[in-house]
């Protein structure tokens, strides 16, 4: 039941986020689009209730709840990110508005990934924080799968790092004849979405 809650809450967030802003920009109900969106964090708030339902009705520990809790982390650290990215697009082809600038190049895109790190990281601190609170709930029982989650949290931090390392390495250059606007990251240097969620 876990995961199916899991793979349901990820279909959701989708399909709340398309449906929040075809109201903004489609239908021109730029209240009502907010409203669904702000749906948008119920959806992990009942994935961490019924996994702890889960728990506390005698269900053994393992990788699914594991699983809630690195996606629970994911979605605290990148959700408002992704509807910001969602929102600059979809303003862009259906409403007129901006395009939203890239992630730039050399210096800027280093910039860029490394704060994209740091999302990483508040996902690897919520999600071994709620596995901590697990481990902590089950007491005496088998916590080995959720320490091995906490791991796996770390790992991925670490491997986002590296990845993120390589372009201050070696720093991402533009395409041959894109211009030099593009090439120096002016206009998206850190690969920020215009703030259009703030305007009707």
């Amino acid at each position: 039941m876990i995961v199916t809650l899991v793979v349901l809450c990820e279909v959701g967030f989708w399909v709340l986020l398309v449906a929040g802003l075809a109201l903004r920009y489609l239908a021109r109900l730029p209240r009502a689009g907010a409203t669904v969106l702000l749906l948008e964090p119920l959806l992990e708030l009942v994935l961490l209730v019924v996994t702890v339902i889960d728990l506390r009705n005698g269900a053994q520990a393992d990788w699914k709840h594991g699983l809630a809790a690195v996606y629970i982390g994911f979605t605290v650290a990148y959700g408002h990110y992704t509807i910001r990215w969602a929102d600059g697009q979809f303003a862009y082809r259906f409403a007129g508005g901006p395009k939203p600038p890239g992630a730039g190049y050399g210096r800027a895109r280093a910039v860029h990934e490394w704060k994209l790190w740091l999302r990483t990281v508040v996902m690897g601190l919520v999600a071994a924080g709620l596995l901590q609170a697990a481990v902590w709930y089950v007491g005496d029982g088998d916590t080995a799968s959720l320490r091995s989650w906490q791991l796996t949290a770390a790992r991925i931090v670490g491997i986002h790092g590296l990845i993120a390392l390589t372009y201050t390495i070696w720093p991402k250059q533009p395409k041959r004849g894109e211009r030099a606007q593009e090439a120096d990251g002016s206009g998206g240097a850190t690969g920020e979405r215009p703030r259009t969620l703030t305007k009707p």
